[in-house]
């Protein structure tokens, strides 16, 4: 679909549900006579991208119409792909006394009135189920599933609006919204743009994978997530130094935006592929890296399901072409980078590592070896770690 900035926004328009002027003001004058909410840290982030407009065309939390609908079809109720239910559980005792059709404050987890919905609807749904057909377990050892077994029985669906898009407490130079991303790209001359997602630090696989893309496009949008990931995942000021870093020494600046992802990590593998696709072509991203195990977590996915994911798709539905990229790895014959696709070598000729073997290389006071990560950002880890 075309578009003033390229790529339209899934479902043809970017939402923008920060308030401002005399919508603001009434909200603010109702502060302490609203029922209040108190939402977690992901609900933050679902709340953030919803009036940002990464979460295009959602207005707000999602009604029982498109809960059941994305659940067993990956689609919303009017027929637009969209693979993640976005809820608000709260308890049964939150739910009781809310009324549908009012105004309900939402706070963050310090108290401040950052949010209102519109409550449109109370529902209940069932968390085995959701755990089943998003997760494809019911397993609660699987973070996501964990997840959807301790939130609350009833979801509130409705409209929101954010009262103040603060900067970001860490990263607020990165924070760049869908707006200004898509308007940067324009200024830029950019057609075409390939988004790239990792809760990881980057290390020579990601740089292979992503090089090999920015090879086919315009610019590279590289967008690591900073929401609430596993507590052994590497933390987000560490994953922006070694993108920092990386930038610095090993890409063409001219070339590479690279801006912050506030959403919370589901660990969905396929569905959150399909996910974060959406999401960056929200962000103006006409191409999106999918690689091995995207999103995924322990071996809950077949290594490339999360590729073949998309062709479930019609062509075109989804509106962002994805690239789908074989595990990379050292090649000790070549010694270069390389994939099965490139590479003559056997088996025990390529050097493997993922990004828990190299945490748990650092926790033994070990860096890892140049064929897998740069050595400027080994040392980095190195010094986060304390090794």
């Amino acid at each position: 679909m075309s578009h003033p900035d390229g790529i339209a926004p899934h479902g043809g328009e970017l939402i923008n549900r920060i308030v401002t002027g005399a919508q603001r003001e009434e909200f603010l004058s109702k502060a302490e006579f609203l029922p209040r909410v108190q939402l977690d840290e992901r609900a933050v982030s679902d709340l953030q991208l919803i009036a940002i407009g990464g979460f295009s065309p959602l207005t707000g939390f999602m009604g029982k119409a498109d809960y059941d609908r994305v659940v067993e079809e990956m689609h919303l109720a009017n027929g637009l792909p969209w693979s993640i239910p976005v809820t608000l559980s709260v308890t049964e005792e939150v739910a009781a006394p809310l009324q549908e059709g009012s105004l309900v404050r939402l706070d963050d987890s310090a108290g401040r009135y950052i949010g209102v919905l519109q409550l449109s609807e109370k529902y209940t749904y069932d968390k085995a189920r959701e755990a089943v057909k998003v997760y494809r377990t019911d397993e609660e050892k699987h973070p996501g599933v964990a997840v959807v077994y301790a939130q609350g029985n009833v979801n509130l669906a409705g409209e929101v609006w954010l009262l103040e898009r603060d900067p970001h407490p860490l990263f607020p130079s990165y924070q760049i919204d869908p707006a200004v991303s898509r308007a940067a790209f324009r200024e830029k001359g950019w057609k075409t743009v390939v988004g790239f997602q990792t809760r990881n630090p980057i290390h020579r696989a990601h740089e292979y994978i992503i090089k090999c893309a920015l090879e086919t496009v315009d610019g590279l949008f590289l967008h690591p997530l900073v929401g609430a990931t596993k507590e052994d995942d590497i933390s987000a000021d560490i994953r922006m130094r070694c993108y920092e870093i990386m930038l610095e020494h090993y890409f063409p600046n001219d070339r590479v935006i690279l801006a912050i992802n506030p959403a919370a990590m589901r660990y969905a593998g396929p569905r959150e592929a399909i996910f974060h696709a959406l999401v960056r072509k929200n962000y103006g991203c006409t191409h999106f890296i999918v690689g091995r195990d995207h999103a995924g977590v322990g071996d809950y996915y077949g290594t490339y399901d999360a590729q073949y994911i998309f062709d479930e798709f019609e062509p075109g539905a989804l509106g962002i072409q994805p690239l789908k990229f074989e595990h990379a790895f050292y090649c000790t014959r070549t010694q270069g980078m390389a994939t099965t696709k490139t590479s003559p070598s056997l088996p025990e000729e390529r050097i493997h590592l993922s990004g828990t073997k190299v945490r748990e290389m650092l926790r033994r006071g070990e860096l890892p070896p140049p064929e897998f990560s740069r050595p400027e950002v080994a040392a980095e880890l190195a010094k986060a770690m304390k090794v």
